[in-house]
């Protein structure tokens, strides 16, 4: 059994560990609203924005082909997938890197099943010693994120710059972008999108051929435009996705670690003055008892 001095020390120990906990919770806090608000204001843009390059890619495709930009008609291979993986530099956020990087992972696995080759581009550290661990030697690149406090658009357009060139380099033939899509501060969705080459949906080939809509100038140079900075923005909204799940799986992890700490300093309190009360109540029968013997 504890002594009254190691009590005391643990009830010390656990006080000051759940004044970071809360310390951070309310950071958190504070931070998710805005972070929510830029994830939530990206959506329509991006989706819309994707949705015009694959009608537009679907026009092309439908067609003959010629001209089209290697972003849109791929490397006419389908051997080496390059996985990114989008995480944070910090802890302290429950099981949100580790749900991302467990989507990346099963789908690598089901990749390297299929006979293909896999690559891992990390956007943060967070998710490398696990990654590294399983798929030692698979990792042939890192965005260094440390020092960025806010995701902003110029890390997004850097990443798509470094992809794209290494895209037309033949370094790979597909890439796949792994993140959390935000939901609430009490669920964040992991999401797998294939960014290059552009997806193109089944239903893109219908609602093209229902809209009349003539372009000057033409469908390839304008997906010649759009292409990349698709890529770009795709990669922003992940950014800002991830970042408002971060702070929302912050949030509620601290607050998590907060109350445990609570009801932790609650029983070693308890214990603390049963054991007090014992060894008070121990003395006053030793006093009792030699006051008797005199």
């Amino acid at each position: 059994m504890a002594s009254l001095k190691e009590l005391k020390i643990r009830i010390g120990s656990v006080k000051s560990t759940q004044k970071i906990t809360k310390a951070k919770q309310m950071v958190a806090a504070a931070k998710l609203r805005k972070a929510q608000a830029a994830a939530e204001a990206a959506r329509p843009y991006s989706s819309r924005l994707e949705a015009v390059v694959a009608s537009l890619a679907s026009k092309i495709a439908g067609g003959s082909g010629e001209g089209a930009s290697p972003l849109l008609a791929g490397t006419g291979k389908d051997d080496v997938h390059l996985l990114v993986v989008a995480n944070s530099d910090r802890g302290l956020a429950g099981a949100f890197n580790a749900n991302i990087v467990k989507a990346a992972r099963a789908k690598a696995d089901e990749l390297i099943q299929q006979g293909k080759t896999v690559r891992f581009y990390l956007i943060g550290r967070k998710g490398r010693p696990v990654i590294n661990r399983t798929f030692p030697g698979m990792i042939v690149a890192q965005y260094d994120t440390t020092g960025v406090k806010e995701p902003g658009y110029s890390q997004a357009e850097a990443i798509a710059h470094e992809l794209t060139d290494m895209y037309l380099n033949g370094k790979f033939d597909v890439a796949h972008l792994f993140f959390s899509r935000f939901k609430s501060a009490l669920a964040q969705i992991p999401t797998e999108q294939q960014i290059i080459p552009v997806k193109i949906p089944e239903d893109a080939d219908r609602n093209a051929i229902a809209a009349t809509v003539e372009y000057e100038p033409s469908e390839e140079a304008i997906l010649d435009d759009l292409l990349p900075r698709n890529i770009t923005v795709q990669i922003f909204k992940a950014l800002l996705e991830n970042n408002a799940s971060e702070q929302g799986a912050s949030m509620t992890a601290m607050d998590n670690a907060t109350r445990n700490a609570g009801d932790l300093i609650n029983k070693l309190t308890i214990q603390y003055n049963r054991s007090r009360q014992a060894a008070i109540t121990t003395e006053l029968v030793e006093i009792i008892s030699g006051a008797e013997a005199l």
